[in-house]
């Protein structure tokens, strides 16, 4: 079974609620998906098992033997990527124009460094991140190849995909291929907006959504127009959160909100995580 947990926009708390149902899930592989700011792994001390270098994309190399500085390059590159045979690697796309004009040959593309993919064991199971170089690009692949390592480990068990915010192509490649996807949310107008355009995003890949409002009493004029969005749309709304200080402290001490006893956003998670296995997750 495999379980997608994302939000339209960041901040919502989707990592929280993430880390809270593979603790009350032991066994289960976790996937931090949010390749650009991977922070679920933080919550969990184990030991990297492996190491994979990954490439996303490709950047121009000029042979400078083979250079006469004739710009013909310069005219062509569209990205203002290459100067007389000196390339911004910051700019360059990978496209290959220069590498089709040049008369002598001087400029072949190369594999760019994008990112290394980690298989971490930790003490109930395994967690798989990423570390993007700054500048990187391809983090849809990246997250395809990220899942792609983590399938051998969870066919029997529950796979916790932490996606990235947003509607982009790390989030399109975490939603798909699974059973289901949790939309974390919060009361606000922007929360509201960008839940709709996620929702709409796994409406159109025809990936079953949930809906869980976190923080639900900080507004509830905005959460009641959530509930009546989710009713409209038959989509199931499994959990509302309440908003609890005590999640600030467990996000300082990188602990999972669950082991905090007097916590009433822990309640909350664990009646929603038993009402999603009783109706719809079936592991």
């Amino acid at each position: 079974m495999r379980l997608g947990i994302i939000s339209g926009k960041g901040g919502t708390g989707k990592t929280t609620i993430a880390t809270s149902i593979a603790e009350l899930e032991k066994g289960s592989v976790r996937i931090d998906a949010d390749v650009e700011a991977s922070n679920m792994y933080l919550y969990y001390e184990g030991k990297d098992m492996d190491k994979e270098y990954f490439s996303g994309s490709y950047v121009a190399h000029v042979d400078t033997n083979l250079c006469i500085q004739c710009g013909i390059c310069n005219e062509v590159c569209k990205f203002h990527a290459i100067d007389l045979g000196k390339v911004n690697q910051l700019k360059c796309e990978g496209c290959g124009a220069c590498t089709i004009v040049c008369p002598e040959k001087a400029i072949s593309l190369v594999e760019e460094k994008t990112a290394h993919i980690y298989r971490t064991e930790i003490p109930d199971g395994n967690i798989f991140r990423a570390e993007m170089e700054i500048g990187g690009d391809g983090s849809g692949l990246l997250v395809s190849r990220l899942r792609q390592k983590a399938e051998k480990y969870g066919k029997n068990s529950l796979t916790i995909l932490d996606g990235s915010p947003g509607i982009g192509c790390s989030v399109i490649a975490s939603i798909t291929g699974n059973h289901w996807v949790l939309i974390v949310t919060e009361p606000t107008k922007s929360g509201l907006e960008d839940f709709i355009r996620v929702y709409e995003l796994t409406k159109h890949f025809n990936i079953p959504s949930m809906a869980c409002i976190n923080k639900y009493d900080i507004n509830e004029e905005v959460t009641w127009e959530i509930e009546s969005y989710c009713k409209d749309n038959d989509i199931p709304l499994v959990g509302k959160i309440p908003f609890d200080e005590t999640v600030v402290q467990s996000i300082n001490q990188l602990k999972p909100i669950i082991y905090y006893e007097d916590s009433k956003a822990n309640k909350a998670i664990r009646d929603m995580w038993g009402r999603m296995k009783e109706d719809y997750i079936k592991i």
